[in-house]
């Protein structure tokens, strides 16, 4: 798996499953990206390091109980959070277009203008906090 060289120095969950990835899907109203996917059949959520970037990646049962408490549908509805930065910024999927991008926001920002672009794929992504950095 592509991903595995990035999320090496991180403490990864147990497998999630295909049902479960269904049930928050239908949740929150997105199909996930399929890297996402494997990456969450491969470990439900993970946290620790990608090079000196920390990441908190959240598991699939925290999903919507963390967008809807940190208001996402109404403040930024064109984003879906699905992790942290340990800090200030949120790691979140892009849906308001079609397909599908990876951007960081700030938890205290409202404004989608503020979202940072990271990635068109969860692999992009994860090579974009990896080059953080490592430029």
């Amino acid at each position: 798996m592509e991903f595995k060289r990035y999320v090496a120095k991180m403490d990864l969950n147990s497998p999630g499953t295909e049902n479960r990835i269904e049930e928050v899907q239908m949740g929150l109203g997105i199909r996930f990206p399929i890297e996402y996917i494997n990456f969450m059949l491969n470990s439900n959520g993970a946290e620790g390091f990608v090079s000196e970037s920390y990441l908190a990646i959240w598991p699939l049962e925290k999903l919507i109980s963390l967008n809807e408490e940190y208001a996402v549908k109404e403040f930024t509805p064109e984003l879906v959070y699905f992790g942290s930065d340990g800090g200030g910024l949120a790691y979140a999927f892009d849906i308001s277009r079609p397909i599908i991008s990876i951007v960081e926001f700030p938890f205290e920002s409202i404004r989608i203008e503020d979202a940072k672009f990271c990635g068109n794929t969860f692999i992009e992504f994860l090579d974009c906090l990896y080059h953080k950095s490592n430029p």
